[in-house]
């Protein structure tokens, strides 16, 4: 029950920090990233070390006043297993499988000591990226999108206003998110980067075995009863030998040859397949984004067709035109706040930005009809009581 406790509190922990409203800054692969695979791992760290799911991680069958030493010894250093023995006959040639005569090939195993530690590194690697692009968003879309976010406001006045002092601050800083966006696809790219990573990581760190694992176990799975080994028990023995030197009485060394069971290996091999699978998964995934990001970076065509497709903006010639008078980082930053809006409310904005720029089908319309825009001041959350002073003022 203990364990349960653990992972419900990981589980409210991501329920209580990711249902805060709170502005979307990045996409859903990005957030696979570091909201899932991140909790996926430190719920699989947390799994492994408690103890009391599968008893002590190792047990040794050795002599009972040494029972407690031997444990310690082998947990600490390493056991082993003989691969050669994997297919003979169990109870006739060998007692389990991997095991026998100390003779020929051995497969050592000491990963079990690191696997928790491993588990919660790559969750911190996973978590890096966005962590990072948090520091260098600063807060931006949250604050330009404030009282804008989620479903439609009623008064159309009030639309109006907040639309307009949007419009105003991209206007003012038109050309300058440049570096802003770059921060963007920078941390995307490491986000490939780091799944494809995590994947060699782990077939090093599980002695060359991880790259095929899935699709052994997948082929394990269809061939005949008689003619398959199981690899995740090559991989995660369950049974293993480990040797311990001592002196006799009369100072002779004496070896001690135990038998080990690595109860913990029936998680590890869980954990391990399910994690193939995943990142494998991931990786196509934050490939694609990837390839997304790019062709929004070198193809203005895709940038238009976004507007069109995704965010529905109807009018196709002032599409082209608002995506020829914007650079790259402008569009990121339409872009994010075209997730955390209303598909209408974006549209005003939309719409008054290509009258702010008199582009499109809007360039020909007169300047009275083009609403007054609202300075920097106005931007600011202390402005309604400057307002408010002035007219006191005044009377």
């Amino acid at each position: 029950m203990t364990v349960f406790g653990l992972v419900s509190a990981v589980a409210g922990f991501v329920k209580v920090r990711y249902l805060i409203d709170k502005a979307v800054i990045d996409n859903m692969v990005f957030r696979a990233h570091y909201r899932i695979t991140s909790a996926i791992l430190f719920a699989s760290c947390i799994i492994v070390t408690a103890n009391n799911l599968i008893g002590h991680p190792i047990n040794c069958i050795a002599d009972e006043k040494h029972e407690h030493v031997i444990n310690t010894f082998c947990w600490i250093t390493y056991t082993y297993t003989m691969p050669g023995t994997l297919n003979k006959p169990i109870g006739s040639h060998v007692s389990h499988p991997g095991l026998g005569i100390d003779q020929g090939e051995k497969t050592y195993h000491s990963y079990y000591q690191w696997v928790p530690f491993m588990l919660f590194f790559q969750g911190i690697l996973f978590y890096m990226p966005h962590w990072m692009w948090k520091q260098w968003e600063e807060g931006k879309i949250n604050m330009i999108s404030e009282g804008m976010r989620g479903a439609n406001m009623d008064n159309k006045t009030e639309r109006q206003a907040r639309a307009s002092k949007l419009v105003q601050y991209i206007v003012e800083t038109l050309h300058l998110h440049n570096s802003y966006a770059a921060g963007y696809f920078f941390c995307e790219a490491m986000n490939f980067i780091n799944v494809v990573g995590n994947i060699f990581f782990l077939d090093t760190f599980l002695g060359g075995a991880f790259l095929t694992y899935g699709t052994e176990v997948l082929k394990f799975s269809q061939m005949n009863q008689e003619d398959r080994t199981d690899p995740m028990i090559e991989i995660f023995p369950r049974i293993t030998k480990c040797t311990f030197h001592k002196y006799g009485a009369s100072g002779t060394i004496q070896k001690l040859d135990a038998l080990c069971v690595l109860a913990l290996n029936i998680i590890h091999e869980k954990i391990f397949i399910f994690l193939w699978f995943w990142f494998i998964l991931l990786a196509v995934l934050s490939g694609l984004a990837l390839l997304y990001s790019m062709a929004v970076v070198l193809l203005p065509s895709t940038r238009e067709t976004i507007l069109k497709k995704r965010f529905k903006f109807s009018t196709p010639t002032a599409a082209n035109a608002l995506i020829r008078e914007t650079q790259v980082g402008d569009f990121l930053l339409l872009h994010l706040l075209g997730q955390n809006m209303s598909m209408m409310l974006f549209t005003e904005v939309l719409e008054e930005l290509c009258r702010r720029l008199h582009v499109g089908s809007s360039s020909s319309a007169s300047p009275a009809s083009v609403p007054s825009a609202p300075s920097t001041l106005e931007m600011s959350p202390i402005y309604p009581e400057i307002e408010k002073f002035s007219k006191d003022t005044e009377i």
